[in-house]
C-alpha cells in the first residue's frame, strides 16, 4: 500500500505525469513486498517551493508505506531522483525524498 506524492515547482504535463507514474510503478519494487498493483501516485505541480533560497526547479517527494521497514529506501531514492531528472529536468541535488511508514492503513472501509 505505498503512496508516492511528488510536489514540484515546475509545470508537469499529463504526458509527463503518465511517464513519471509508470516509472514510479517500476521503481517501487525496490522496496521489498511493494508493487505497482497497490501503488497510489499523487502530483502537486507548480506549487510554491524554494530550495536553498531559490525557486529553480526542485521537488519534494514523500513515500508512505504500510509497514516501517527501511530496506530498499536508498535504491528507491536513487530511482526517484533519476526519474525526476530525466522526465522533469529537476536536478538530483534539488530533490528531497522522505519516507513514512505506518502500521495503521485503511482501505475499502477498514484497516489492514
Amino acid at each position: 500500500m505505498p503512496f508516492i506524492n511528488v510536489k514540484t515547482n515546475t509545470a508537469v504535463t499529463k504526458e509527463k505525469m503518465d511517464a513519471v507514474k509508470a516509472q514510479l510503478g517500476q521503481a517501487i519494487t525496490a522496496l521489498p513486498g511493494k508493487s505497482e498493483a497497490w501503488l497510489m501516485v499523487g502530483f502537486e505541480p507548480e506549487c510554491a517551493l524554494y530550495f536553498k533560497g531559490s525557486d529553480a526547479p526542485a521537488a519534494m517527494v514523500q513515500v508512505q508505506t504500510y509497514g516501517t521497514n527501511a530496506q530498499g529506501t536508498d535504491a528507491l531514492t536513487g530511482k526517484i531522483c533519476d526519474i525526476l531528472e530525466t522526465e522533469l529536468s529537476i536536478p538530483k541535488g534539488r530533490t528531497y525524498v522522505s519516507y513514512f511508514g505506518t502500521t495503521n492503513w485503511g482501505w475499502n472501509g477498514g484497516n489492514f
